[in-house]
């Protein structure tokens, strides 16, 4: 669907809008996470703008979308270099609010093969529990809006059904997942859901990607089940599976893959590709993360992930 404020056809840029958070990521790097109770000495540690929205707003802007954030970060020294990281990665954050107290952060331990676990505590983020009149007048100029779960899901509620009403597609990312099942007042108004295989088991309490899959087809039209190292399940009402491998590469650093996926994803759906051929962009957007360290830095840039893609010659979507 095309919103009724923004031209049909090829006019430049996709413009892509985001409703999410922006977290500092406190990062340790150790060659393997402590258990319960356990105390293990790290070879690193870095500061690194992150957070689920901010991450996929990177991603999309250095995938060649004209990129918005709604938000919001502390007011602190966080908060500044949270704001100018997406400035300098081209996005627009004339909405992204300042507001008293700390921003939010993740905090994030990396093993040696590239696994984390990760803790996030909102500050900020937990603020933005509804739209204002600038932000609705945002997302109805937009060609998609992506969507997280690190907002107060109220926010998250109003933006893809103030979407929805403008005609702008909606991509959420359910994660982290809530205890509560997701409310049918979100999922009725998502038009593409993206769940990591995990994320899709507890959605649906079914192991199997597929089988997860073609249960939250019952909700929403479109599910991508983004495995990892083994690539992603696509599934449409009406349509036949496909599965698109990933790109065989040494992992570094995990951390915002899913992110990245997502942030290419929806500016190659956006720019009018096959289906196939968006999945295999943003599965080599997400390769070429997992090659560097850290969230937002480790993203590639539009030229890097044609060369990739383009040099794949084994990422071509196949019926499962």
């Amino acid at each position: 669907m095309t919103s009724p404020t923004r031209p049909t056809g090829p006019s430049g840029p996709p413009g892509i809008v985001v409703l999410g958070s922006t977290n500092m990521d406190l990062v340790a790097y150790v060659a393997r996470a402590p258990a319960r109770g356990e105390t293990v000495t790290g070879r690193a540690f870095r500061t690194v703008p992150g957070g689920k929205g901010a991450n996929q707003a990177v991603a999309a802007a250095r995938a060649g979308a004209e990129v918005s954030m709604i938000g919001a970060v502390g007011a602190d020294d966080f908060g500044s270099r949270l704001r100018a990281a997406l400035e300098h990665s081209g996005v627009d954050t004339d909405l992204l609010r300042t507001v008293e107290g700390p921003s939010g952060t993740a905090h994030i331990v990396v093993d040696d093969e590239g696994g984390n676990a990760i803790v996030v505590v909102p500050g900020a983020n937990g603020t933005v529990t509804s739209l204002d009149h600038g932000d609705e007048a945002l997302i109805a100029t937009a060609d998609a809006l992506l969507l997280q779960l690190e907002l107060p899901l109220s926010a998250v509620v109003e933006g893809a059904r103030h979407a929805r009403e403008r005609g702008v597609r909606t991509v959420l990312t359910p994660a982290p997942v809530p205890e509560r099942p997701l409310p049918p007042e979100l999922l009725a108004v998502t038009d593409l859901l993206v769940p990591n295989e995990h994320e899709a088991t507890a959605l649906t309490g079914l192991a199997d990607p597929r089988a997860a899959a073609l249960a939250l087809l019952d909700a929403v039209p479109e599910v991508v089940v983004t495995l990892g190292a083994a690539g992603c399940l696509h599934l449409a009402r009406g349509r036949e599976p496909l599965a698109v491998p990933a790109p065989r590469v040494t992992a570094v650093d995990t951390t915002a893959a899913g992110d990245t996926f997502v942030g290419a994803l929806a500016v190659a759906v956006a720019e009018g590709r096959p289906m196939p051929r968006a999945l295999a962009w943003a599965s080599a957007a997400a390769a070429l993360s997992v090659q560097r360290a850290g969230a937002s830095t480790s993203m590639p840039y539009r030229t890097e992930i044609e060369a990739a893609l383009g040099s794949a010659g084994d990422l071509e979507a196949d019926p499962v």
